[in-house]
């Protein structure tokens, strides 16, 4: 029985995958993003399925885990149309945290991570454009990966902000992540490490000084596998500076994806996410353009400090995960903090394992690594030699 609200409720799907393959034996979850033919794709929202026909065809994520022997054990709660952060849904719920009980799991990938992290699944597809795969990583102590925009195909995937949405995947222990990684990147994990580190200092200096001390061993084990390493600063502008770009320009995108089911069905939403959308839709145009110009400086700054065989490392999150049920003018500090960590996924680009890093007051907070633009494998070894 699920005891931490992770499944969607009612009957639990089950699709066996092929009868042989790399991933035979293993289990997967699917956020409720994702296309399963013959089951309504919900959104984390009431309103979603009721004007959206039911799916003919998996998505290709779902579609290459079956393939490859894995069988789909059930879909998981999402925060509404992946319109959050913290994975607290006021239709769906808020699924357990197992590793940090009575704090939020992390959003919108909620559910996906709570699966994996309670022993439910061994894998579990979720999404990531704004932190939604990598901020649940953390909370839940599991590898996590945002991969290159474009990387892997998204077809079939509920849109929000095409320019940053990514399919992503969570795993328990850096063997099975390596496995996954290599069926849904279709390439082999390479031995051969990266040879060069660098620390963002002021991603360091930015997090809870708790969070700093307990990354540090792991720190030090990733410069033990990695023959040189420096401390760089990831953004010059500022953390802050590139954390609004991108909560610009996400928004701005979310609200184009969704203004047409809004303006003609009138759906449902909690007040943070109908606020979110308001507010996107009166954005002036010259903020957007501020934004894309930012946009560009974070994209030629990490394609700098970033060449083949570099890995840059930070902390995932400032701080562990919250508690459940806060009010809404403690939680908004809190996700905008979130943000200045996450905001360089969507706005550079580059490709993002969250490693589990440490434990602050027995709570679990992740270490992040970032690659350049399609090393994405060279990141998942680095993560298996480290799991």
């Amino acid at each position: 029985m699920d005891q931490t609200s992770a499944f969607l409720p009612g009957p639990r799907l089950h699709i066996a995958g092929a009868a042989s393959g790399p991933l035979a034996g293993l289990t997967f979850a699917a956020k409720d993003l994702f296309d399963v033919a013959g089951h309504p794709t919900g959104g984390g929202n009431p309103d979603w399925p009721r004007v959206h026909p039911v799916p003919t065809r998996h998505a290709w994520a779902v579609q290459t885990l079956l393939d490859a022997g894995a069988t789909l054990v059930g879909k998981t709660v999402t925060d509404e149309v992946s319109l959050g952060i913290l994975g607290e849904n006021a239709f769906d719920g808020t699924p357990v945290n197992p590793a940090a009980p009575g704090r939020v799991p992390g959003g919108s990938s909620s559910g996906s991570a709570s699966a994996v992290a309670a022993g439910l699944c061994d894998t579990a597809l979720g999404t990531d454009t704004g932190g939604s795969v990598r901020v649940p990583a953390s909370f839940c102590g599991l590898f996590g990966i945002r991969p290159t925009p474009g990387r892997v195909p998204v077809t079939g995937m509920a849109a929000q902000a095409p320019s940053s949405d990514t399919t992503g995947w969570f795993a328990r222990d850096g063997a099975t992540f390596a496995k996954v990684s290599a069926i849904m990147l279709g390439e082999a994990i390479p031995d051969a490490l990266p040879t060069r580190l660098l620390r963002a200092t002021d991603a360091f200096g930015f997090a809870d000084p708790a969070v700093a001390a307990a990354l540090a061993p792991m720190v030090a084990r990733l410069e033990r596998l990695i023959s040189a390493a420096q401390d760089e600063i990831m953004a010059p502008p500022g953390l802050s500076v590139w954390a609004r770009a991108q909560r610009t320009l996400q928004p701005v995108e979310a609200w184009e994806t969704f203004r047409p089911w809004v303006e003609t069905h009138n759906p449902r939403f909690a007040f943070n996410v109908a606020r979110g959308l308001v507010t996107a839709a009166a954005t002036p145009a010259a903020d957007c353009e501020w934004a894309e110009l930012m946009r560009q400086e974070a994209r030629g700054r990490l394609a700098y400090l970033l060449p083949s065989g570099t890995i840059l490392c930070l902390p995932t999150t400032p701080f562990p995960a919250p508690k459940v049920g806060l009010p809404l003018p403690v939680l908004d500090p809190i996700r905008a903090r979130i943000a200045c960590l996450c905001g360089q996924g969507g706005l550079a680009g580059h490709p993002q394992v969250s490693l589990p890093g440490g434990l602050v007051d027995g709570l679990p907070v992740g270490l992040s690594i970032i690659g350049a633009r399609g090393a994405d494998a060279a990141l998942v070894a680095v993560a298996r030699a480290l799991g």
